[in-house]
């Protein structure tokens, strides 16, 4: 059943989309939109083949669909994986790898979700081009589970003498209430996973398959089908500027585009005189419509690399404009020469080796160079080795900075690989009883029989510097359990950082814990520190020490590194590494004098600020090692570097023995 309308409501979906990225920066409801049409328009098609009798052919189904949906997709790809190695920083290259594959395979809205609860991941000012990928990943995961479902409705109806629509209504509406629910449950209490999780998104889809349901049965007057019509497109267009659908959806809030939506397409089954179908039918639309799928595709990588090469968050209008005709003109182009074209060669249903060499080819194509490109770069990073002495630099009087002829470590794609973490999760005599610390728990066995029993509790802050620990227990044969949950410190009072959860009761279970393993040394931290030079000593500090010491435990306290207002290591990527602008005046970094001196009990200070910021200046490299991955995180590779340092700190406060 075709619908001149529902091309003109899809052109006006993408219509608002592309208007609301580019001039607004705002998330207009456009995709939820297109979420419904494409439930609605499965539904109808396997609807009919369930009432006839006829054969699904689901096979046939996802083949035709992969031919229709991947080949935009690859083109559209390939040209952001070209379009990144020409003009993006190397520090995006490693997200937009991992995307590039996500994307290929319909799970990059799984990808995003995972990445916006990770503390972990690099946070980067910029976008990534491929993030609209998610609402197509969505799409592709409910083209697989939709026809299942008509699949076993099927199968039911053949040997028993139920109803298919009886079946189906019960079905979509089970999904519409348990997804909904779960919705707003999630989005309550983690909005940004919710925001590209399946489950959350799914009652969306059942409404536009209860809407095919309803379409046959939906009688009103011509009055009521022109007003619910025009309120629906009203509703549509004012939605992303009355809501904050990027901060507030989907949950309760994403009724309103699905019920406007609905309203749309009820109200044109049966066109009412005074109406919006003439208009959603009119030629221009329906022309936008054709095009829709490829101005989605490449509207956002446009405007994306456009703030890369002109270093802006935002644009201004003029160059706004110049971006959406660009976006339409490229459009046409993949819709009128990739899409049509392949459309017509295999319009025939008998051509599915046809359709099948296509889709393979278009994964190829994507994943060939995808694959080299990685490659490459990782040979290229680990051919690097020598010249590279870090904190050791300042000692032996060599120049701190990189030198043109020694490229700079470590590799801007590979900072994911510079969190500092130990062999495996904690097992044996080491295992915890409660599955909130086993959860956040690794382990670093010695070799033989192991010299002393360590323990590194806390942040991401007290992580990094396990880059300099661990050395040290490897030389000296130690046992290292790690208890790290990032955001949460584990001084008592100390707040969370934003977003972190269950900090209050991992740190009490860990507590537990360390009394429990009854440890040689435990490390944590004693100050934090913040952009401008402000430091203080962490709340609760000598609570912790007296818990953590008072069956005779040594407790080292680190004192924190600086933060900057902006990322260090990108600085240094796009100026280089002996600019000024990388560098940060020490009394701008941190505090003059370390504030826990005096104020942390009976634990002993280790304050390497020195090795951070020597002389008067935080220097961005030392040694040819960038000393930080992001605006507040030591680098793996030069907190190794501080190993020797560290020794010397504790043997000098009688921590330990010297050798």
């Amino acid at each position: 059943m075709y619908r001149a309308d529902i091309d003109g409501l899809r052109a006006l979906a993408i219509l608002l989309v592309v208007v609301y990225h580019v001039w607004f920066s705002r998330v207009s409801g456009g995709v939820d939109v297109f979420l419904m049409i494409s439930a609605f328009l499965l539904t109808v098609s396997f609807l009919n083949r369930v009432n006839t009798g006829n054969a699904l052919g689901i096979r046939s189904y996802w083949l035709r669909k992969s031919t229709r949906l991947l080949p935009a997709a690859a083109v559209t790809l390939i040209g952001v994986l070209a379009i990144a190695y020409l003009l993006y920083p190397p520090t995006l290259w490693m997200t937009i790898w991992r995307q590039t594959w996500a994307s290929l395979f319909y799970a990059q809205n799984w990808e995003l979700a995972f990445q916006k609860v990770d503390y972990y991941a690099r946070a980067d000012s910029i976008p990534s081009p491929l993030q609209h990928f998610w609402s197509l990943s969505v799409q592709g995961q409910v083209f697989v589970l939709w026809p299942l479902i008509f699949l076993v409705v099927g199968l039911v109806i053949r040997r028993t003498s139920w109803r298919a629509d009886v079946m189906l209504w019960v079905i979509f509406s089970v999904i519409f209430v348990g997804s909904l629910a779960f919705s707003i449950s999630e989005t309550a209490s983690n909005q940004e996973f919710a925001y590209f999780d399946t489950r959350t998104r799914l009652w969306e889809f059942a409404v536009g398959s209860l809407v095919a349901l309803a379409l046959p049965y939906f009688r009103a007057p011509a009055v009521l089908r022109a007003v619910a019509g025009w309120v629906g497109v009203a509703g549509i267009v004012a939605c992303g500027i009355v809501i904050d659908v990027q901060g507030g959806f989907p949950g309760y809030l994403a009724l309103w585009p699905v019920g406007c939506t609905a309203a749309v397409i009820l109200a044109g089954g049966t066109p009412a005189p005074g109406g919006p179908t003439p208009f959603l039918s009119s030629r221009p639309l329906r022309w936008l419509g054709r095009d829709a799928y490829s101005l989605y595709l490449v509207h956002w990588p446009i405007l994306i690399t456009w703030m890369v090469v002109s270093d802006v968050t935002s644009v201004d209008p003029l160059a706004g404009l110049v971006i959406i005709a660009l976006s339409f003109a490229l459009a046409h182009i993949i819709a009128r020469g990739v899409e049509g074209p392949l459309r017509r060669l295999t319009s025939s249903d008998g051509r599915a080796a046809v359709k099948r060499l296509i889709s393979v080819v278009c994964v190829v194509a994507v994943a060939l160079p995808t694959a080299t490109w990685q490659t490459i770069e990782r040979l290229r990073a680990g051919a690097i080795s020598e010249g590279y002495v870090g904190a050791a630099a300042l000692r032996l009087g060599h120049e701190p900075y990189a030198t043109a002829e020694i490229p700079l470590v470590p590799d801007p794609t590979a900072l994911g690989e510079e969190w500092v973490t130990l062999d495996s999760s904690c097992a044996g005599p080491y295992r915890p009883s409660s599955p909130l610390v086993g959860a956040t728990c690794y382990q670093l066995t010695a070799s033989d029989a192991p010299t002393a029993k360590v323990v590194v509790v806390g942040d991401s802050h007290a992580q990094q510097w396990m880059g300099a620990l661990v050395p040290l227990a490897e030389a000296r044969h130690w046992d290292v359990v790690a208890v790290l949950r990032g955001g949460c410190s584990f001084a008592v009072d100390e707040p969370p950082v934003p977003g972190a959860q269950d900090c209050e009761q991992w740190r009490d279970a860990a507590g537990r814990y360390i009394d429990r393993l009854n440890p040689d040394l435990v490390f944590g931290m004693a100050t934090k520190t913040a952009p401008g030079g402000e430091e203080r000593v962490l709340r609760g500090l000598r609570e912790t020490v007296d818990r953590l010491g008072g069956s005779g435990t040594e407790v080292v306290l680190f004192r924190d590194n600086p933060r900057f207002a902006t990322d260090p290591f990108t600085c240094v990527i796009e100026n280089g590494p002996q600019s000024l602008d990388c560098r940060v005046d020490r009394t701008d970094a941190l505090a003059r004098t370390n504030p826990a001196a005096g104020a942390a009990g009976d634990a002993h200070l280790v304050d390497l600020s020195d090795f951070l910021c020597p002389g008067d200046t935080c220097l961005p490299v030392i040694g040819n090692i960038a000393v930080y991955i992001d605006d507040n995180h030591l680098s793996g590779s030069y907190a190794r570097t501080l190993a020797p340092m560290l020794e010397e700190e504790l043997v000098s406060a009688g921590v330990i023995d010297g050798d």
